[in-house]
């Protein structure tokens, strides 16, 4: 059978499951949820404790960073702000970018940035702990 005559046998219900991606549009709607729940937690820890450098000297902060919690929260702050904004960025360009190969040229770099972007704070985050340690 023709997949056109298939679509005609289905019930208009059984035609419209059929429609939308069905890939991961479910996971990518709950990863922004729980990368913007996450970024509000760590973001209240990350204001809080800068505010608490106001006037601190640069070895102070240093010394700070090199801690392991704090290195770490730092690394799960940037990497999850740089994740929720390419996900957040996906979708515009999903939804606005017109031609195929734009889109997928778009999307790629996009992932190339956050991928360059999450290896660079880890560096220097590994970097000031090792350092200051």
């Amino acid at each position: 059978m023709m997949q056109h005559e298939t679509q005609i046998m289905q019930s208009k219900l059984g035609r419209v499951r059929g429609l939308g991606s069905a890939k991961d549009g479910t996971h990518h709607w709950w990863m922004q949820r729980v990368t913007a729940l996450a970024l509000i937690i760590l973001s209240v820890w990350f204001v809080g404790s800068m505010l608490a450098f106001i006037g601190a000297d640069r070895s102070t902060v240093m010394g700070w960073v090199a801690l392991p919690w704090n290195a770490i929260m730092i690394a799960l702050f940037t990497v999850t702000a740089i994740y929720h904004g390419s996900l957040g960025l996906q979708v515009v360009i999903e939804d606005y970018v017109h031609g195929h190969g734009k889109k997928i040229l778009l999307l790629v770099l996009i992932r190339f940035i956050m991928v360059l972007a999450s290896a660079m704070t880890l560096f220097a985050v590994l970097k000031i702990a090792f350092t200051h340690a």
